[in-house]
């Protein structure tokens, strides 16, 4: 199956050749690199930009103002904060002209922990881009996911940040592409880049066809009775597994894994938490002002007399950075353990 990495240049293929993109913009996204993360391998479209993230968004709001549709890539989430004037702005242009101008831009960027990435590469950006109006927000877990929710942000004709976990971007789905080969192999033989001279290298892409998950629709990873566990990003799978272990136990907990942030599932959601009871959420986002809170405090209003626990956050401890030890690492952002713990408790907690 593919990867995450390959999925993204997938759809990216898919929007140059049959959805109207006419450009891809970044650092080092053009040849030979094709992206740190090779997701903008053999694109026709990809050009490397300046190292300005700044000058990136802004070429992006131009291009996309004048009528182009535009994929816009910052190299690492940590290096997007400096630009958040500018995705103000990109965001309330088409309220602000009343419905006059339309921005078909994406910005995609990697984000959390789980790569050794310490102060600089280690960042989430999930809670912050959820603060700025007129976005889209979507935070995919698998490359199926990707996939389909890239292509749906192409299409879309205004601003939708596409963020992915950069600790799976290697790993390989479980759910097939549509249209993808059955081997692996025979995938990266068609759409990876050869190590050293690239130059005459021409990617052989499968025929696709059209297929797209839309924004706003969150996945069920497994059915439960005893407590929901909402999550999205790299903690998706972690709780899935994590669910399945307990599950063993005689704890039962419904894993749904959000995809998008914003429009988010609230009616999946809700479904859930009703029938369960207890809910929990895990990202690894710092712990204030966390996206989490948010759908704590809109469950705590609306489902009030549904519940039969507090509702409860699994989120990164509010420190400055990430340090680059392992152990410093762990200590700061969930690890399997303590949501394992936060599980047993929730579902062990007396009404």
């Amino acid at each position: 199956m593919a990867t995450i990495a390959q999925a993204i240049r997938l759809a990216l293929h898919v929007g140059e050749t049959r959805l109207g993109v006419t450009d891809i913009l970044g650092e080092d996204v053009g040849p030979p690199l094709g992206g740190v993360f090779t997701v903008t391998q053999g694109l026709k479209t990809a050009w490397n930009s300046p190292l300005d993230e700044r000058g990136i968004i802004g070429t992006a709001m131009g291009l996309a103002l004048a009528g182009q549709r535009c994929v816009a890539e910052i190299q690492f989430c940590d290096y997007v904060f400096n630009t958040i004037d500018l995705l103000k702005l990109a965001g309330s242009s088409h309220w602000s002209s009343m419905g006059q101008f339309v921005l078909p831009m994406v910005v995609m960027t990697p984000v959390g922990a789980g790569i050794h990435g310490s102060l600089y590469h280690s960042h989430s950006f999930d809670s912050m881009m959820t603060h700025i109006p007129g976005w889209k927000v979507v935070l995919p877990s698998t490359a199926r996911d990707c996939y389909g929710l890239m292509i749906s942000a192409i299409r879309d004709p205004n601003p939708v940040m596409f963020l992915y976990p950069k600790a799976l971007v290697r790993a390989q789905g479980k759910d097939k592409i549509p249209g993808e080969p059955d081997n692996p192999r025979t995938l990266s033989k068609m759409i990876d880049a050869p190590l050293g001279d690239r130059s005459s290298w021409i990617p052989n892409w499968p025929v696709l066809p059209d297929f797209s998950i839309p924004i706003g629709t969150a996945n069920i990873l497994k059915s439960g009775c005893d407590l929901t566990v909402v999550t999205y990003g790299r903690h998706a799978p972690l709780c899935h597994s994590i669910a399945n272990k307990l599950g063993d136990e005689g704890i039962s907990a419904e894993v749904i894994d959000l995809r998008s942030l914003y429009p988010y599932d609230w009616e999946t959601i809700a479904s859930s938490v009703r029938k369960t009871r207890r809910f929990l959420q895990v990202n690894e986002d710092g712990a204030i002002t966390n996206f989490g809170e948010h759908l704590i405090r809109r469950i705590t209003e609306e489902l009030f007399y549904e519940l039969e626990a507090p509702p409860k956050l699994v989120a990164a401890r509010a420190i400055p950075g990430i340090g680059l030890a392992w152990p410093l690492e762990q200590a700061t952002v969930p690890q399997p353990d303590d949501v394992e713990q936060a599980i047993r408790e929730l579902a062990n907690l007396s009404a």
